[in-house]
């Protein structure tokens, strides 16, 4: 878990020039809510390619998926700053 942590935290802070508004408009258009699923749950969908194929998520470049997932990881139901609906 502490070594998942620290990629983490290695690949945020090479993405710290994204826009925060881009990467969410592009999953609320995608039907994804990071705080519908937890971490785990997040990173199972982007290590398969059958379930990025079921969320459409393989039309996408590596680099976007990658930011995406960072994003719903980052937010994600059971992190320290989850989006959840109506809060």
């Amino acid at each position: 878990m502490k070594k998942r942590f620290i990629f983490f935290i290695f690949l945020s802070s090479i993405f710290t020039s994204l826009d925060a508004s881009e990467i969410s408009d592009l999953a609320f258009k995608y039907n994804l809510y990071p705080g519908n699923k937890a971490t785990i749950q997040w990173e199972r969908i982007f290590s398969s390619q059958r379930r990025l194929k079921k969320y459409k998520l393989n039309t996408l470049t590596l680099d976007t998926q990658l930011k995406l997932k960072l994003y719903l990881i980052k937010h994600a139901a059971d992190s320290e700053q989850p989006i959840v609906p109506g809060l």
